[in-house]
């Protein structure tokens, strides 16, 4: 009788069975573990009986920050920015960068040859102060070419702060020429809205910051700040101011702004430039490539010209009034 072949294949059929046996015993125990609670204090002193040092790949937040790589945007400066993925709220940037104005105007003042100019930092606020002939000569409401280089540096320095600012308020202001008699209303007036005009469109024309902040004021001989009985405290009086109100600032009425500013509030956080200023050569306004204009002083004003005429000589902006 023939004996039956067992064939090639029939020894291995035991690790299929062999496989499924491991496969249904690992399905029950992950079934028990899942169902039961796992002590996360003896487990992670089990994970250190093995790994002594930490895990490997695990840092501490001290190495994180030691080796994080250096880069200007992961890193806080004094005027904002942020640390790793959390950024400094914007309002404190921008406050960081409008307390610093009006020390940045005055440095740029004195770096070219400015003095006499008062910069002054108040809650919200800049306030700058230009004086007797800064811009303009006696009586004058045309700029003078030293004017424009100096406010030529002032406008360099605000453009860059064009995004916080919300309003600048510039004003100009002339001194009584006779204590015991006020001036020529009319000459007196338009002396003191020419000369903030004049600013107020040299700053407009630079493009520095946006027209629809900037406001021109003439104050006339209404808002002395010093004795108009000595001819220094004239001087004084004839003055361009330059409040600069921060964005999200309240607009306060500007007599606010004044008792702030005679009652020395902020007289820590004022800084008088004391540059040494040459004195400018005259030129004529086509040499300046400024148009020329007429200007309302104290020699020549009088009413202004009708079209195509001049204005009629009387007294001055400064003279008393009849």
């Amino acid at each position: 009788m023939k004996k039956r072949g067992g064939g090639d294949d029939a020894g291995g059929n035991w690790m299929d069975t062999y496989g499924d046996l491991v496969t249904l015993l690992m399905t029950f125990f992950v079934l028990l573990y899942s169902m039961s609670t796992v002590d996360s204090q003896k487990w992670d002193l089990f994970v250190q009986s093995i790994y002594p040092n930490g895990r490997p790949g695990d840092k501490t937040a001290e190495q994180i920050i030691l080796n994080a790589p250096a880069t200007g945007n992961d890193t806080l400066t004094e005027l904002g920015g942020k640390v790793g993925d959390e950024k400094v709220p914007q309002n404190l940037v921008e406050e960081a960068d409008m307390n610093q104005l009006y020390i940045q105007i005055a440095k740029a003042l004195d770096a070219a040859g400015v003095s006499g100019v008062s910069s002054t930092r108040g809650t919200d606020y800049t306030f700058i102060t230009f004086t007797d002939k800064a811009f303009f000569d006696g009586d004058s409401s045309v700029l003078t070419v030293q004017g424009q280089e100096t406010l030529s540096v002032f406008c360099d320095t605000i453009g860059k702060y064009n995004d916080q600012i919300s309003q600048v308020n510039i004003m100009g202001h002339t001194a009584q020429g006779d204590p015991a008699r006020p001036n020529n209303p009319r000459n007196d007036r338009m002396l003191s809205v020419m000369r903030a005009a004049e600013v107020c469109i040299f700053i407009q024309g630079r493009n520095v910051v946006d027209s629809d902040k900037l406001v021109s004021i003439g104050y006339g001989q209404f808002h002395p700040v010093a004795d108009n009985a000595t001819a220094a405290g004239r001087a004084k009086n004839r003055r361009v101011e330059i409040l600069i109100i921060d964005k999200g600032g309240t607009i306060r009425d500007l007599d606010e702004y004044y008792a702030e500013y005679r009652n020395g509030n902020n007289e820590n956080k004022t800084i008088i430039t004391d540059g040494m200023t040459e004195q400018a050569e005259e030129h004529s306004n086509e040499e300046t490539g400024q148009p020329e204009t007429t200007a309302f002083t104290e020699e020549s004003t009088g009413e202004p010209p009708e079209p195509g005429g001049e204005a009629a000589p009387s007294g001055g902006a400064e003279t008393a009034a009849p």
